[in-house]
């Protein structure tokens, strides 16, 4: 017969003993309940923060349409305004000078190109430039003259 060392039964038990003990880990209907759940749960903020994303960037979307459509609607406005003015005879008549188209009667201005320039100072001419003077005062000289006057 085979004989046991006692021994080598302790030294089983030993190593058996120094192993972590605790309760397997174990799937049981409740904690699968509860996985699932959670599970549910993450997929549904998923779902919602996915819609709410979206929600934004159809109002962005929306706001940028109206502006655009406020936009065309000052583009319409002008073009019908400038359509009513060529309408008008009085622009037409004014455009068909332009291209020597006038009445028989009228006779055709053009400035000759050699005529010299008007004076700086002419009537009606936009060169005048206003005085600047020529001395630099301090700024506080010339806040002491805006608020005390001329001394």
């Amino acid at each position: 017969m085979h004989r046991r060392d006692p021994e080598a039964t302790r030294d089983d038990s030993t190593e058996q003993s120094s192993a972590p003990s605790g309760p397997p880990v174990s799937f049981t209907r409740r904690r699968l309940a509860l996985l699932v759940a959670g599970l549910f749960a993450l997929w549904l903020v998923g779902v919602f923060a996915r819609q709410v994303g979206e929600a934004s960037t159809a109002a962005s979307q929306a706001d940028q349409m109206r502006a655009r459509n406020a936009a065309m609607e000052r583009d319409v406005a002008s073009l019908e305004q400038e359509l009513r003015l060529i309408k008008q005879p009085a622009f037409v008549s004014q455009m068909a000078r332009a291209y020597l188209l006038g009445s028989p009667r009228e006779i055709p201005f053009a400035v000759d190109p050699n005529a010299p320039s008007p004076r700086a100072d002419a009537p009606g001419s936009t060169g005048i430039k206003p005085e600047v003077p020529t001395a630099q005062q301090r700024p506080l000289d010339s806040w002491l003259q805006v608020l005390f006057g001329s001394q």
